[in-house]
């Protein structure tokens, strides 16, 4: 399946129907009364987020997404009926934002239904103009329009803990050891071109998830190699973990990964590096089982939580699991304490 994260799209709620003009005319009843119904309220733009969904795909091929309007009212004080909603499933971690201005309209973070945009109201008919002064109206209202606007849609993949690494650290390989992910691996640069999310079981912890994203190379956060679009699924995670190659074959030496990684995230954006992190020395297996003394030493000088690994044998994933599992389970519980809420800011029917 192709990986979407941002689309452009038109969405309109539906119009109200028209309101009815009409006069009761029955035989032996020659005066009647006003009669004419009210129009139905036109369909609102639904918004439902969905687990079963990770790509913005389908709307690449909807790009007009239109409610239905509101049923016109009619005599004998029948009433329109209310226009079919519209109804859009997007991957949890969808964001929603106007795209004229830029302004975050919801955040997709449950499966809750909501409410983006509604329909318009439908129009009185006569009947509901009548008054002790105005026995006979011919008054009637045509209904509101519904409300259009060009929203752009933005996915950020929502995982606990994001793999970040130069192309060909040793991420897809990990994602695949510790979790049921099966992303492509290749020892080629830029094998894995989409993020790839892996549940991680561990004993003594439920579960948590990973998010394996696209080789970071210098000037990252201004688009370069796969660019900065790939960096925002990591904004919601817990932690990081810096996958850092100390094997021989690697085109660039330990520590000059890890500046550029750190210097890319700083760059996209301060609130990467004030999450907790650690660092992951990979491709042990290639050197002999051990890292070399050095880099290790350098490393635990800047680092609180250096492991090194081998997901090809299997060497330190159990420490490594054992830092990452109750790092995200503390996360957890404070986030509970302190109840955040992500709230999506829908726009009121005045």
């Amino acid at each position: 399946m192709k990986f979407v994260d941002y689309v452009k799209i038109n969405l309109r709620s539906g119009d109200g129907g028209l309101g009815c003009c009409s006069f009761r005319r029955e035989k032996f009843i020659p005066r009647g009364g006003p009669d004419g119904g009210n129009g139905g309220d036109g369909g609102d733009v639904i918004v439902r987020g969905t687990a079963n969904e990770s790509t913005l795909l389908d709307f690449q091929f909807r790009q007009h997404i239109k409610a239905a309007r509101g049923g016109n009212g009619m005599g004998k004080d029948r009433h329109g009926r209310k226009g079919e909603d519209a109804e859009l499933e997007v991957p949890l971690g969808t964001l929603i934002r106007d795209a004229d201005t830029g302004e975050l309209l919801a955040e997709i973070t449950d499966e809750e239904p909501l409410v983006l945009f509604h329909g318009g109201r439908g129009g009185r008919g006569n009947a509901s103009f009548k008054s002790s002064t105005n026995q006979a109206p011919r008054e009637f209202g045509p209904g509101e329009p519904g409300e259009e606007r060009w929203i752009v849609l933005e996915l950020k993949l929502m995982a606990d803990v994001g793999l970040v690494g130069l192309p060909n650290a040793g991420k897809s390989t990990l994602i695949s050891r510790i979790s049921r992910a099966r992303p492509k691996i290749a020892d080629y640069p830029f094998t894995t071109l989409t993020p790839n999310l892996g549940v991680v079981r561990e004993e003594g912890f439920n579960s948590f998830v990973v998010a394996d994203i696209p080789g970071i190379i210098r000037g990252a956060h201004d688009g370069a190699g796969l660019g900065h679009r790939f960096l925002r699924h990591i904004e919601r995670t817990v932690m990081l973990l810096l996958l850092v190659d100390v094997s021989e074959m690697a085109d660039t030496p330990p520590m000059e990964q890890y500046h550029v990684l750190i210097e890319e995230m700083g760059a996209y954006g301060a609130a990467l590096l004030e999450k907790p992190r650690a660092v992951a020395l990979t491709k042990l297996d290639l050197c002999g089982g051990q890292a070399p003394a050095d880099v290790l030493a350098e490393l635990q000088a800047l680092e609180a939580h250096v492991f090194p690994i081998s997901a090809a044998t299997g060497l330190g994933l159990r420490e490594l699991l054992r830092y990452m599992g109750p790092t995200v389970r503390e996360y957890r519980a404070a986030t509970t304490t302190h109840s955040s809420t992500h709230a999506a800011a829908a726009t009121p029917r005045s």
